[in-house]
C-alpha cells in the first residue's frame, strides 16, 4: 500500500460541508461525507461533518471536517497553503481551478507569468484557505 500525504482542512462555524461541496464543484470528483451523527452523536453537532473526503481526478485527495470549538481551535493564517501544480498539458484545467477557487475569495497574486518561467498565482478562498497554483512553463 502506498503512503499518501493529503491536506486536511478544519472549518469553524459548521461550514465544512459547504466548503467541501464548493471544492467538489471546482475540482470535480467524488465527495464522501460522514457526520458526527453517523457516529452516534446527538444534538446540534450531529449534522456537522466529522470527516469529508474529495477524491478528484488525477489522484487529488482533499479532506476536511468541521471544527467544533470544544474539540479544535481553528486559527487561520498564512502558515499553510494548498498547492496545485501541473505542466503545460494541465494549464487549462489549472486556470479554471484558479478562477473557480477565487470566486468569493481574494486573489493575492494573479495567475500570470512568473520570473522562473512558469505561470503562478495565489489566492485565499471564501473559507479562508490559501491556495497556490503553478503551471510549469514549456520545456526549452
Amino acid at each position: 500500500m502506498a503512503i499518501n500525504l493529503n491536506p486536511y482542512l478544519n472549518f469553524p462555524d459548521g461550514r465544512a460541508r459547504e466548503a467541501m461541496e464548493f471544492y467538489a464543484s471546482v475540482l470535480g470528483g467524488e465527495l464522501t461525507v460522514m457526520t458526527f451523527g453517523d457516529m452516534g452523536t446527538e444534538g446540534p453537532l450531529a449534522t456537522q461533518v466529522m470527516h469529508g473526503q474529495l477524491a478528484a481526478p488525477g489522484g487529488l485527495v482533499l479532506m476536511g471536517a468541521d471544527a467544533p470549538p470544544e474539540m479544535v481551535q481553528v486559527t487561520f493564517g498564512d502558515n499553510v497553503s494548498v498547492s496545485l501544480s501541473g505542466g503545460p498539458d494541465d494549464a487549462e484545467r489549472l486556470r479554471g481551478w484558479f478562477a473557480g477557487l477565487s470566486e468569493g475569495g481574494t486573489v493575492r497574486q494573479p495567475l500570470e507569468a512568473a520570473p522562473w518561467g512558469d505561470e503562478f498565482g495565489m489566492l485565499t478562498d471564501r473559507f479562508g484557505i490559501g491556495w497556490l497554483v503553478n503551471i510549469a512553463g514549456a520545456p526549452s
